[in-house]
């Protein structure tokens, strides 16, 4: 799969074998470190000149007036702030029709609990939005033992004018705009994302920024302790990315499954050495 990342966070770059290293003294192992740490250097002042580089973008105001269905009922776009100036959202893989939510999103839903007090007391929110009804979201939190403000964008235009959404006529087309271009897809209703926003104290609202498809690693924190692990991200499936061993949280020990589409999939109790049935 292409790292328009269907499922989410292809992995095309750190996945080594179990290789036969070379064994070194300590001083050899010392001078191949301090060569490396030049390159991640270079690397970090990199990142350092993007980040400087994002902050410069340009801002579009947001006209249109959103409306969620959340904890306190109705909610608007400028409530979901919740008195801070800053909003960063994740849009949630998870559709009217689904019975759970996608792997690979509550991958990166299981990251923000650490995170959230202090993004909140730096003048940050963070809200995590679905298409799936409140009643959904609330059940699927509560199993998961998620913290963080979860609200459905159900009936609203919001995941679409953010382009992780796609019509049913839109993907009949076998293309959808995703990720800053058009991709091929003739079946999946959303897709992940970030957005983040700004409120001015006069109250109006800009989108400042959205990233889609593997953008969003840098919010994986298993995944930057894996790139230090001796066997990296190690992800050797047949799609090479992480359906092949992520599960929800609460089902590693299950007998199931992930599909192309990141949908988890309970194995039959008889389905032999692996076969890839799943319940019906």
């Amino acid at each position: 799969m292409s790292d328009n990342a269907m499922t989410g966070f292809k992995d095309e770059v750190t996945q080594p074998a179990q290789q036969h290293h070379r064994i070194v003294s300590a001083e050899e192992w010392q001078a191949a470190r301090k060569q490396f740490l030049a390159k991640e250097k270079e690397y970090t002042r990199l990142r350092d000149e993007l980040t400087r580089q994002r902050m410069e973008l340009p801002w579009e105001k947001v006209e249109k007036n959103y409306v969620f269905d959340g904890p306190n009922g109705r909610e608007t776009l400028s409530d979901l702030f919740g008195g801070r100036s800053q909003l960063i959202i994740q849009h949630f893989m998870y559709g009217p029709e689904e019975e759970q939510g996608c792997v690979g999103c509550s991958f990166a839903a299981d990251h923000i609990e650490g995170t959230l007090p202090h993004l909140e007391h730096h003048d940050v929110s963070l809200v995590v939005v679905a298409r799936a009804p409140l009643a959904k979201l609330n059940a699927y939190k509560k199993r998961m033992n998620w913290h963080f403000k979860f609200v459905s964008s159900y009936g609203s235009d919001f995941n679409y004018d953010y382009h992780v959404s796609f019509s049913k006529e839109d993907l009949a087309k076998g293309e959808t705009f995703y990720n800053y271009g058009m991709i091929n897809n003739n079946r999946m209703e959303d897709l992940q994302g970030l957005s983040a926003f700004y409120k001015d104290e006069a109250g109006n609202i800009y989108h400042t920024y959205s990233t889609y498809a593997r953008g969003g690693e840098l919010q994986l924190s298993t995944y930057n302790y894996l790139d230090i692990a001796p066997l990296g991200r190690n992800e050797h499936s047949e799609r090479g990315d992480l359906t092949g061993w992520v599960r929800h949280h609460d089902k590693y020990e299950a007998k199931g499954h992930v599909d192309e589409t990141g949908r988890y999939h309970e194995d039959k109790p008889d389905a032999c050495c692996g076969s890839g049935e799943v319940a019906s």
